[in-house]
């Protein structure tokens, strides 16, 4: 059984091979930490997270090494740390920024049950390894100062005479193609309007390091190397897995490869480029001026982590996925049935039909399919269910027992649960005297409280009606 994985860069999926299955490495875009990341984020996290547990799954959970970055130095976060701490040293401000907005970040994707990555490598720890590549990139004529600045020349990396890949090969588009589509900051000490800034001179207040290139004057990074620098840093120079928001194509993987290549005179920099699509809701695009822009913590105020996760794996990685309320209480729904079946049944290894769904591509939905089938076929046979409960472990499932998971819906739900209780009780009496008037009159009052009721031979179960 073979696992393949589709390359942004080759637009094929084909097997997926790692450079040393002992230490098999892969690197995901993370966020800026500068305010609560929104729920497209936290459906690049669970992405990766998946394939995380697949990868894992596959080669041993030792062999696999999962690195997701922060990025601490950015515009967005000087302006965020000006504003809310006004009247305190800049430096120290964006330090308590970024300490908050990364630990928000952080208690976010573990809600959506997300697993640590191994390393998460803050940009502002790896100053060296962002100069030493500038530096790499000067010495072999791919980049150039000028006024204080240091820039990219793609011209030049196209132009050079080696195995390099093109600039322009991951999202494939022309130069001419990247000018029309991107915001192309026009300066007098670029060469061509493509060169993009690799260091540039801090302004006053801002967080600064000694400059690169024999400039004398203290500046700070672009965005695109300092991933470049992280992943050679905790990965090498090559390595296997390389992912991140669709949106992330271009500029910023384009100019990623393009920097790590040239530096070190290579063909690749991930041998597999994954990307996932977007998320709308309710099929218009997320955004502030339409009124449907929603941070995670703004979800999981309304519904629990795992919900989110399963609505997203409901749409395969790649394509866009159209988050609806009916979608979400529909998850909710299965969710409750998965927890009351097998949360508390002891997982077995997953059956080669759920595994040979996720090693095609990730391809979540087909593996929903085959889980909805195993639980059926659970109802009657033990092995199933333990097969059953094992998959959903495997996907991230299962964070809780089916007690906490049933209690915690309650608690949410503001129901009085001891009055629920109590009013079950008094139905269950009126019915055992055949007194069905009284047993309606009860029925009723806990429908008008949100409460939906189920007999059955064994008694009255009853749930939160959505």
């Amino acid at each position: 059984m073979e696992l393949r994985l589709y390359d942004t860069l080759t637009k094929e999926k084909r097997p997926f091979v790692p450079l040393d299955a002992a230490n098999v490495r892969m690197y995901a875009c993370g966020p800026t930490v500068y305010d609560f990341a929104h729920i497209g984020n936290g459906r690049a996290a669970v992405v990766f997270d998946v394939l995380f547990r697949v990868l894992r799954h596959r080669f041993g959970a030792e062999h696999v090494k999962y690195v997701r970055n922060i990025t601490d130095v950015d515009d967005k976060i000087n302006v965020r740390a000006a504003r809310d701490y006004p009247g305190v040293p800049l430096n120290e401000a964006i330090r308590k920024v970024t300490e908050t907005t990364y630990q928000q970040y952080q208690d976010d994707v573990t809600a959506l049950g997300c697993l640590a990555p191994t390393v998460q490598p803050r940009a502002t720890e790896h100053i060296p390894e962002m100069r030493a590549i500038i530096e790499k990139l000067i010495a072999g004529g791919f980049a150039y100062a000028a006024e204080d600045h240091v820039l990219f020349s793609p011209q030049a990396m196209n132009a050079a005479n080696s195995a390099l890949p093109r600039y322009g090969a991951l999202s494939k588009r022309s130069l001419d193609e990247m000018i029309a589509g991107a915001r192309v900051d026009v300066a007098p000490y670029k060469r061509d309007n493509t060169d993009f800034v690799l260091w540039k001179p801090s302004k006053p207040g801002e967080p600064s390091w000694p400059s690169p290139a024999g400039i004398t004057v203290e500046g700070r990074p672009g965005w695109h190397i300092e991933c470049s620098a992280m992943a050679w840093k905790h990965l090498g120079e090559k390595f296997d897995i390389h992912g991140g928001g669709i949106d992330l194509v271009f500029p910023h993987h384009e100019n990623e490869l393009a920097q790590t290549c040239c530096a070190f005179h290579s063909d690749r920099m991930a041998n597999v480029w994954m990307h996932n699509g977007f998320l709308q809701l309710e099929s218009e695009k997320m955004s502030k001026s339409l009124g449907n822009f929603f941070t995670i913590r703004e979800m999981l105020a309304d519904w629990p982590g795992e919900v989110l996760r399963l609505t997203m794996l409901k749409t395969h990685y790649r394509s866009p996925l159209d988050w609806t309320q009916k979608g979400a209480e529909e998850s909710a729904k299965t969710l409750d049935d998965w927890y009351a079946v097998a949360a508390d049944v002891e997982a077995a290894t997953p059956p080669p039909a759920v595994v040979e769904a996720l090693y095609d591509d990730l391809n979540t939905a087909q593996t929903l399919a085959e889980l909805h089938a195993l639980r059926n076929a659970g109802s009657s046979n033990a092995q199933k269910l333990r097969e059953f409960a094992g998959s959903l472990r495997l996907l991230g499932f299962f964070s809780e027992s089916a007690e906490q998971w049933k209690s915690r819906k309650q608690q949410a739900s503001g129901v009085d649960v001891k009055l629920v209780e109590a009013l079950i009780a008094e139905r269950t009496a009126a019915r055992a005297r055949k007194d069905f008037k009284e047993s309606d009159r009860i029925r009723d009052q806990l429908a008008a409280m949100g409460v939906t009721i189920k007999d059955s031979k064994d008694g009255t179960t009853w749930e939160i009606a959505r």
